[in-house]
């Protein structure tokens, strides 16, 4: 099987700070026990698999805030993840005497504060986003009633502000080229409105990349959790603009190779939350295939908790 390894791929530097902040706390005996983080660290379960072995426990249910998640935490240490936290949340956290770490990508936190720098000068945020996930959810929670949530033109059209003050960002982790013509969108319905473009640098590379090097492929495999929102938009970026199917998988286990037998070509990507482990499973997997040989066909994963996580001295 000929592979089209489409880089970048992997960890971002959002995702590697949080790891190394949640492994770090697990290995320092002065941070109180339990430690729990609040939601997943990172939209990837091979990640919060082996966070558990660590002693790290991850507070997660996809129908709850993470204001609701905080009442199941009683003590101890309490992580907030890479997506970026609502301040109130984490005001309660440290009301309830928690030690509070956060691990809010870098980028998550610039978005913040252009957030609230503009809502302190009277404008009105609308912010592009996923409704439900977990970054959105920080972002309207920095300026609760001026950030205004659309997802996409239904959204837009029930949308009623009464200021001209406007102000248009995003969740990091959109498609670069749906983010821009919903803000195209915006500005006809709202032609004072000023777009400020958030897409991290980390999501906009990735989905460039596939968007021109997946085009030889017949096939796109993009190597990530279902909950991965960065993920699903490079297959989406694969479909639109490369004009190549795509599959989403988050392990070897999940490749179907009835997926490969008309074709002879495939691209392979990964989410920024995806371990590099996993994805070389894959790409070693694909290149050995053999449609005529059986032998080639085993697609057991057999990557090991200790390969997800960055080694770390004691």
């Amino acid at each position: 099987m000929n592979v089209i390894k489409i880089t970048p791929r992997g960890y971002c530097h959002g995702v590697i700070d949080a790891l190394n902040m949640a492994q770090e706390a697990a290995m320092d005996p002065s941070v109180p026990r339990p430690i729990h983080i609040l939601g997943m660290i990172v939209h990837n379960e091979h990640i919060t698999k082996a966070l558990v072995d660590l002693g790290v426990i991850t507070v997660d249910d996809k129908s709850k805030t993470r204001m609701e998640l905080l009442d199941t935490i009683k003590e101890g240490t309490v992580i907030f993840t890479a997506h970026g936290i609502s301040p109130a949340v984490k005001e309660k956290a440290q009301a309830m005497g928690l030690n509070c770490i956060d691990a809010s990508c870098r980028d998550v936190l610039t978005t913040h504060r252009l957030i609230e720098d503009y809502a302190s000068q009277g404008y009105e945020i609308l912010y592009i986003g996923k409704k439900g996930h977990p970054e959105t959810e920080g972002a309207l929670g920095v300026a609760p009633g001026t950030v205004h949530l659309i997802q996409d033109l239904a959204g837009l059209e029930a949308l009623k502000v009464g200021t001209d003050k406007l102000m248009i960002t995003n969740q990091t982790t959109m498609s670069l080229w749906d983010v821009a013509k919903l803000a195209r969108s915006i500005q006809e319905k709202y032609p004072t409105a000023a777009f400020i473009k958030e897409i991290c640098n980390a999501t906009q590379i990735r989905q460039e990349a596939v968007a021109t090097k997946a085009k030889p492929a017949q096939l796109t495999l993009v190597v990530g959790d279902p909950y991965s929102n960065n993920s699903g938009r490079l297959a989406q970026v694969s479909e639109e603009l490369a004009d190549v199917p795509a599959k989403r998988i988050a392990s070897l286990d999940e490749l179907d190779l009835k997926w490969l037998d008309s074709i002879d070509t495939v691209a392979v990507t990964s989410g920024a939350s995806t371990p590099t482990a996993i994805t070389k499973e894959v790409i070693s997997f694909l290149e050995q295939y053999d449609k005529k040989a059986p032998e080639t066909w085993d697609t057991t994963s057999k990557v090991r908790p200790d390969q997800i996580l960055f080694k770390r001295k004691h």
